[in-house]
């Protein structure tokens, strides 16, 4: 099979920019040994990124979460190295101004920029572990028989077992039960990349204690894809979380919650096929990870969608990306009747930095009004 030109291209840029990088440090560190140090240990970061794809399957699980996390922690770190050293050559590219001897070679330099990135990876991480609690105070003009307000605790892109482990998903468990949801919904990314860590490391046992009164529901996402689908499907189920597919059901003869199969799922019903037969005289809940063709909401008669995936771009400047990428990046968006959320995440993929984005679990008081 041949191999996508846009990969080639992808992994010629990706080389380059660590060459480059190496290049640079290289010069930059004044003594033979001390160089030789340093390039390798950015080596071998780097080769635990590449590890990581090779090893989760069949290495102890202690070590693919080590190799996991230097690998996705060096992706971060080669972001702002090559933005920092980009920036400091282009300067010296001025004709004007006391740039020529910026980051001279000498350990001051070296000194320098390790604090630099240092200071961006521990601000990032307790960045990370701080989560957001986002309220959204919402009416419907529907009825929902005899419930007149619903609360929602919506959350989204988890990544259990790869960036996120058991104790660090549990320590999520108190902020979720202290606001007594009536239902809990998942808008994907449950699973990080492969179920081999959720089924060794308990996770079962840990998603059961997610528990409300209407049940947990949930969609699938890019990830329960890259991770198998049906075998992700199946084990959430396991677990005691609702997974719908293409689907919907209705809750406690009062309102449905509908879930479409993640974008990347080129064979997935469309919208309408999956809300076609519901009493639209009832509140539509909507789960779509992905946040693509907003409008379809309100032209299918959602009345609330929540989406996830985009991370709000992570680390900046990401963000950028992803702002240009989506109608809606991150947070609410109002369409005709449709309330939209679009949620940044509440784990994280990689490494655990957060830099220019929050992670956040969502809080939705939704009432219904005839």
């Amino acid at each position: 099979m041949r191999t996508p030109l846009f990969i080639i291209i992808a992994l010629a840029i990706v080389i380059g920019a660590h060459y480059y990088i190496f290049h640079r440090l290289w010069h930059i560190v004044p003594s033979q040994p001390g160089r030789i140090i340093v390039v390798s240990l950015g080596v071998l970061a780097f080769a635990s990124l590449v590890l990581n794809f090779f090893v989760a399957d069949v290495a102890p699980l202690k070590i693919v979460s080590l190799v996991y996390r230097v690998g996705m922690s060096w992706l971060v770190i080669f972001l702002y190295l090559l933005l920092l050293l980009a920036a400091t050559d282009l300067l010296r590219l001025l004709p004007f101004g006391p740039f020529g001897r910026i980051l001279p070679a000498g350990w001051m330099s070296f000194g320098l920029i390790s604090a630099i990135i240092t200071l961006i990876l521990v601000v990032g991480n307790i960045t990370y572990r701080h989560k957001d609690r986002v309220e959204l105070n919402l009416s419907i003009a529907k009825q929902a028989g005899s419930i007149k307000e619903l609360t929602i605790v919506a959350i989204s892109d988890l990544h259990l077992g790869g960036a996120v482990g058991k104790a660090e998903f549990e320590s999520w468990l108190p902020l979720i039960d202290a606001e007594k949801p009536d239902i809990i919904l998942i808008a994907g990314d449950i699973i990080d990349s492969h179920l081999r860590p959720m089924l060794e490391g308990g996770f079962a046992e840990s998603l059961g204690k997610l528990r409300a009164p209407l049940g947990v529901f949930a969609a699938v996402g890019n990830h329960e894809f890259i991770a198998n689908v049906d075998g992700s499907e199946a084990f959430l189920q396991s677990a005691g979380i609702s997974v719908l597919r293409d689907s919907a059901v209705l809750v406690a003869d009062a309102f449905y919650v509908a879930a479409r199969d993640d974008y990347s799922n080129r064979s997935r019903k469309p919208l309408a096929g999956i809300v076609a037969g519901l009493d639209s005289s009832r509140p539509i809940i909507l789960l779509d990870h992905q946040p693509h063709k907003l409008a379809e909401a309100s032209l299918n008669g959602i009345d609330l969608q929540i989406s996830g995936h985009t991370h709000n771009g992570q680390v900046w400047p990401l963000s950028i990306f992803t702002g240009m990428m989506f109608e809606k990046t991150h947070g609410y968006l109002q369409k005709e009747a449709a309330h939209i959320y679009v949620s940044s995440g509440i784990g994280i993929w990689g490494g655990k930095y957060r830099i220019g984005s929050r992670s956040e679990y969502v809080v939705i008081r939704l009432k219904f009004e005839a």
